[in-house]
């Protein structure tokens, strides 16, 4: 079981734009059934965590299905319409975020967690010690400004790269928080 970070980002390290627009990046040519694709990991997937910007863009645009119907928990202190296998959780200390990941690791029955962003929500999970693996599709494409991947030192080891399409898809091993590289 993993627990990772699949996104996709912008050469300037955002993975939304400042109106949490991602036309920059389902616009691209990826073919999501190979090297890297969407379609190669979610078969490994069991669960999902996400914060309330993310749910919400997922209402906004009807893609509640992205999660297929996987048990996932949407970390927020907003109201939301009630989804069927979502909850809604608040985990405001590192302890909240360590029972919702054996949570949600319970949950996936075994297949890896998914921790679907932004990035403030992976970085607290960083910070919790819970991460195994950071996979960026990275677009041909700068912002200047707007959510930022991670906004949080983290150590990392370059695990696999391929080009997609339009993207450089990037795997990575999360070393930790501020720790040193390995060899």
């Amino acid at each position: 079981m993993t627990t990772l970070f699949y996104t996709g980002c912008s050469l300037d390290g955002f993975i939304a734009d400042p109106d949490h627009d991602l036309s920059w990046l389902v616009s691209r040519d990826i073919d999501m059934g190979s090297a890297m694709g969407f379609e190669t990991v979610q078969p490994r997937l069991g669960a999902a965590v996400m914060g309330a910007s993310t749910w919400q863009w997922l209402v906004d645009h009807g893609e509640e299905a992205a999660v297929g119907g996987m048990p996932t928990w949407v970390l927020t202190h907003r109201d939301f319409a009630p989804a069927d296998g979502v909850r809604f959780v608040a985990a405001d200390t590192l302890d909240d975020v360590r029972s919702l990941h054996a949570e949600a690791v319970e949950a996936a029955g075994g297949k890896d967690l998914w921790l679907v962003g932004g990035g403030a929500l992976v970085a607290r999970f960083v910070e919790a010690g819970l991460v195994d693996e950071l996979w960026v599709q990275l677009a041909p494409v700068t912002l200047g400004a707007g959510a930022p991947l991670l906004p949080a030192r983290v150590e990392l080891q370059l695990e696999e790269v391929v080009r997609n399409g339009d993207f450089v898809c990037t795997r990575y091993t999360v070393l930790g928080p501020g720790s040193a590289p390995v060899g």
